[in-house]
């Protein structure tokens, strides 16, 4: 999969595609599905697939720090979609000049003119541009005038509400890691480099790999997860999402403890999947009220993982 990053760097062979454009914040099944549907019109066409988004997302732009924490960094999109089957993806700053852009303008210089797609695949609810003053109609339009087709997508849900980013939002606030997983299709999971922490873990009997989360972070608590290690090794482990207020709090951080696991993971990519809440975080009187705590979540996460048929010694 090739990831273009703005305009400037589009070439003669990256035109001509079916594209799709949205934020995929999450990639549930709703966007699984989309993303189906965009290869199969694109296969009908001998094209390759496109998937156009905005870093910033618009909402960060727009709102700033009040904007709602992002479920997934840009580079497990990325992963996402190579997996997905998608054959391009174009990231485009987010930027004041890019706001300011009508509907009309973002249709004719980045759709006709840099990308000279065959064809669209969006929401009849989609909106963009100035305003966001473009929708369904007028890009049907234009698409009718330029040459290139404009195709809806149907809302897709799991029998019972409509899948949504919004959706699996709230499943992740609430610690309702089964939810989640049902909205994915597979366990929520983050991915991040591990960094350098205080060691309070390791003097605690319970050393943890330390990875950044965002301000404030999609979910929190303690959770049963597994740990995809790079370079090899799936581990299972007990993970505190949250800012350790026994210790002093501080910024938010993922901090994961290995269940069968020895050796240095600093400077390593984790892939963490959250696989069951266990309980919120909270403050302790002591460290010695932290620590016993500590292992009867070590004990509850052995419990979970047996139930699995996991081995979590």
């Amino acid at each position: 999969m090739e990831c273009i990053r703005g305009l400037y760097n589009i070439h003669p062979r990256d035109r001509g595609a079916v594209a799709t454009i949205g934020n995929f914040d999450g990639f549930h099944e709703g966007h699984r599905q989309l993303i189906a549907q965009l290869r199969a019109r694109a296969a009908e066409c001998g094209a390759p697939t496109l998937v156009i988004l905005f870093e910033p997302q618009p909402p960060e732009y727009f709102q700033g720090a009040k904007a709602q924490t992002r479920l997934m960094r840009l580079s497990a999109k990325l992963r996402a979609f190579r997996k997905a089957g998608v054959d391009r993806v174009l990231a485009l700053r987010f930027d004041a000049r890019l706001a300011a852009l009508s509907a009309e303008a973002f249709v004719d210089q980045v759709m006709v003119g840099a990308l000279g797609v065959r064809g669209l695949v969006i929401g009849d609810d989609f909106r963009f541009g100035a305003g966001r003053r473009g929708d369904f109609a007028m890009l049907a339009a234009r698409g009718r005038e330029h040459g290139f087709f404009v195709e809806s997508t149907p809302t897709f849900s799991d029998g019972s509400a409509r899948i949504s980013s919004t959706r699996l939002r709230a499943a992740l606030a609430q610690g309702d890691m089964r939810e989640a997983a049902r909205l994915i299709g597979a366990p929520y999971a983050y991915t991040g480099r591990v960094v350098s922490g205080d060691a309070r873990g390791r003097q605690l009997g319970f050393p943890t790999a330390n990875v950044l989360m965002p301000e404030p972070p999609p979910l929190a608590g303690v959770f049963a997860v597994m740990v995809a290690v790079q370079g090899g090794g799936e581990y299972p482990g007990i993970a505190n999402v949250g800012r350790r207020p026994t210790v002093g709090g501080g910024r938010v951080l993922l901090e994961a403890h290995l269940l069968d696991f020895q050796g240095d993971l600093y400077g390593r990519r984790l892939d963490v999947r959250f696989l069951e809440r266990l309980r919120a975080e909270r403050k302790f009187p002591s460290l010695a009220a932290l620590q016993a705590q500590i292992e009867q979540d070590r004990e509850a996460a052995q419990r979970f993982f047996a139930i699995r048929g996991l081995e979590a010694l």
